[in-house]
């Protein structure tokens, strides 16, 4: 069927493609994200929901107040669901609709952090139906979003994501002293993430990765073979020849990045040495990365005390950030064997990357890697800060 939803702002019809299903009584409408994006559905169907409420539909009221969203795909799925729902705190059009999740996405570290597994079955008509129950009566969890900006000398990010775009207001922090020389112009993007966001040779592994799948479209035709394509590419970029090559690329972040972070109720930014040895450096706020690890590790309380840390939380206002020294130190972190290279807690990041020798770094945010140019004379800037709202997620535990 093909309801219509009303425009509240433009007061027009607007056709969305949905399906409706009944199930125990209740209502499930299906989207197709293929055609029909988020942000449709948060100014059409909420928007229907909503001008029948203020019309007296008690109906329309209760369905928005007790509505529950379930998005079935990847971490960047979910995260362009949880985007397009965030606006609605923008607007003040409470209540935000809380978020459950079916894995269909090859990491599902999202979908692993809030209890949905990192997988969905192969019996998949019995689990759907398991998995409505369970969005319907499972607690609700708070999920912390972090908002980039990268301030550039003027040109272009390469191969952009869709989770970063190009904005005219480029607002970084001028409190703080920098070591290069600021640009007489300046390109800017910004983006949200929930995952992580890295920098270095992770990112840059995950940038051939990707062009070679987008080339080669046949070569990844599921999770397994991704893992594997991704693990065989990693084996080519330098990432495990560290000790044997020269090339000033190939070396440590050191030469290149300068760090500042904002501890926790704290106004005043701190400069963090990067270590010498370190060739990626990511940011992390959940405790699942690349596929269900936890680099972080599970750190006993003298261990947190001794360095200022406190217990990680995907809610709690900080991220996490360490270091990954090559792809021998990075196999034994992912197997959990060790944990990556403890650098800080941060409620802000602030990034100043110089270029002198190199000619680009490699960056990505929740999967999605790009090609960021460096350039000789000016430093680029990468400002990470806390989305003041939190995402509300259904906890599948």
């Amino acid at each position: 069927m093909q309801p219509r939803f009303p425009d509240v702002n433009a007061g027009w019809q607007s056709p969305i493609q949905a399906v409706v299903t009944p199930m125990n009584g209740k209502f499930r409408l299906v989207f197709d994200l293929t055609e029909v994006k988020p942000h449709e559905f948060v100014q059409y169907g909420l928007g229907c929901l909503e001008t029948l409420a203020l019309r007296g539909d008690e109906c329309a009221k209760e369905s928005r107040e007790r509505m529950r969203i379930v998005v079935a795909g990847g971490d960047g799925t979910v995260g362009w669901v949880l985007g397009s729902l965030g606006e609605l705190h923008k607007l003040n059009r409470e209540p935000i609709p809380p978020v459950a999740i079916i894995p269909l996405g090859t990491g599902n570290d999202l979908s692993r952090s809030f209890g949905w597994g990192g997988t969905f079955p192969f019996a998949w008509k019995s689990a759907v139906k398991r998995t409505l129950h369970r969005a319907s009566v499972c607690p609700i969890s708070r999920l912390d979003s972090w908002h980039l900006l990268v301030s550039m000398p003027s040109g272009e990010v390469v191969d952009a994501p869709h989770s970063l775009r190009s904005t005219e207001e480029c607002a970084l922090d001028q409190g703080l002293e920098i070591e290069g020389e600021l640009p007489p112009k300046t390109n800017c993007y910004e983006g949200v993430f929930y995952n992580y966001f890295s920098i270095g040779m992770d990112a840059q592994v995950a940038y051939g990765f990707h062009h070679l799948r987008n080339e080669k479209p046949y070569l990844a035709q599921g999770p397994i073979s991704n893992k594997l394509i991704y693990s065989g590419y990693s084996c080519t970029q330098g990432w495990f020849l560290t000790p044997c090559i020269s090339d000033p690329s190939l070396r440590g972040l050191k030469n290149i990045l300068r760090m500042h972070i904002k501890r926790v109720n704290c106004s005043e930014w701190e400069q963090i040495p990067v270590p010498k040895s370190v060739r990626a450096v990511v940011a992390l706020n959940l405790h699942s990365y690349g596929s269900g690890r936890n680099p972080w590790g599970n750190l006993k309380p003298e261990y947190l005390e001794k360095r200022g840390f406190v217990e990680a939380h995907a809610d709690d206002g900080l991220l996490e950030i360490f270091g990954l020294k090559q792809g021998w130190h990075a196999s034994f972190v992912m197997v959990e064997l060790i944990s990556a290279k403890h650098i800080a807690q941060a409620a802000a990041i602030r990034l100043e990357i110089r270029g002198g020798e190199w000619k680009d770094a490699y960056m990505q945010m929740d999967g999605e890697p790009w090609k960021q140019p460096m350039n000789k004379e000016y430093s680029t800037f990468v400002e990470i800060r806390r989305v003041p709202f939190q995402s509300l997620m259904v906890n599948g535990d």
